[in-house]
């Protein structure tokens, strides 16, 4: 009978234990292995040329002559428009006209002068008399002085009729037709605007205020149009602007960013979808950031294996030699959040520990249930 109860209470204990073990605790480890390190700001901006100019005119008129369209390739100098001058010519002869006049009458009032001079000298004018004709003079030599001016202006004026390129570039825009009135009373009208080189083209993005930090001139830029979506562009952040725009509460800052546009694919005024990268370590021993998160500790360990942590204080990350997990005394440099460069302390190839999952392995029973346990009886069988 003794016998009996040890056989069923070994069988019991057997069918127990390989029915279910306990956890089993998986590490995930990850090579230190030389890597990129890079951060990047992302935002969208308006490609512009580098130099834009919008040509205007002075005067009012009608635009008689236009020897520009759009695409036009021009020169510094050369005449790209003209106004009609008929109204400009009649005020430059009326100014001359009104110059001549003003000259006669100086002429005659320093001859009066001088007359009246000559009598108050032998007292026979007053000085009133000698006064008037002082101020005469002085108003009349002022008045020729004015007119010359007014020749001045009316001549500049009819100068400015004929409208000129000043720089050389392509015509980008023009405003007016042949025979269109143009009116420069509060402002000057736009005619045309030439950009002076297509293949030097800038880049305006709109930089979030949360990123703007990181954004400093000389940085790379990769960025595409959707024109293009194939094809990536290069650039260099060229001037972080200081002046902020508000626009439904969000706060942005303008980054002027210079391409090169030798193929003349990027065309003025398309929307460019910008990369900034604000930190590039390139080819960097490093490892995941995550591993200097990693703690091992008693209660992760499996049957047999050990925690042989580091004496000194210090970034540590753990590798798994054999059962041991041994603390490695690391320096770390650069990171991005994702990948952290190791400056010392680990050798490339070394696996390092960067988490620990368990898992409770279930043994399905093999019809391994011992003949010698109880079975429970079957309802028909406790009916009887």
């Amino acid at each position: 009978m003794k016998k009996i109860v040890l056989l069923l209470a070994a069988a019991a204990t057997l069918t127990f234990d390989s029915c279910k073990k306990g956890p089993e605790f998986i590490y995930s480890t990850e090579t230190v292995a030389r890597r990129d390190i890079t951060t990047s700001v992302t935002a969208t901006g308006t490609i512009e040329p580098v130099t834009k100019v919008e040509v205007g005119t002075q005067v009012s008129g009608i635009v008689s002559h236009l020897y520009v369209d759009y695409n036009s390739q021009v020169k510094a100098g050369q005449v790209i428009a003209e106004l009609d001058r008929t109204n400009l010519i009649s005020e430059v002869e009326n100014t001359r006209a009104m110059l001549k006049s003003a000259e006669s009458d100086f002429a005659y009032q320093t001859l009066n002068f001088e007359r009246y001079q000559a009598l108050y000298d032998k007292g026979l004018v007053s000085a009133n008399d000698f006064d008037k004709a002082r101020l005469a003079y002085n108003q009349s030599k002022e008045t020729v002085v004015q007119r010359r001016e007014g020749v001045k202006k009316a001549e500049t004026n009819l100068g400015y009729a004929t409208i000129t390129s000043p720089i050389d570039g392509i015509v980008i825009s023009k405003e007016v037709e042949q025979g269109q009135t143009v009116a420069s009373s509060f402002n000057t009208p736009t005619l045309f605007t030439i950009a002076q080189d297509l293949t030097q083209m800038r880049v305006i993005a709109n930089v979030d205020e949360a990123d703007i930090g990181e954004v400093n001139e000389g940085q790379r830029v990769s960025f595409t149009v959707d024109a293009f979506p194939n094809d990536t562009f290069e650039g260099v952040v060229s001037q972080v602007r200081l002046e902020a725009t508000t626009t439904s509460n969000v706060v942005t800052y303008e980054v002027v960013i210079t391409a090169s546009n030798d193929d003349l694919k990027l065309k003025p005024g398309l929307t460019a979808n910008v990369t900034i990268y604000t930190l590039e370590l390139r080819d960097a021993v490093a490892v995941p950031s995550k591993a200097f998160r990693f703690t091992p500790s008693e209660a992760m360990l499996n049957e047999g294996e050990s925690i042989e942590d580091a004496p000194q204080k210090g970034s540590k990350v753990w590798v798994k030699e054999g059962p041991v997990l041994k603390a490695y005394i690391v320096e770390p440099g650069t990171t991005n959040g994702m990948l952290t460069e190791v400056k010392s302390g680990l050798n490339e190839g070394q696996e390092v520990i960067v988490d620990v999952t368990s898992t409770e392995i279930e043994v399905e029973e093999e019809n391994a249930q011992n003949p010698f346990m109880p079975h429970p009886k079957k309802r028909d069988e406790k009916k009887k």
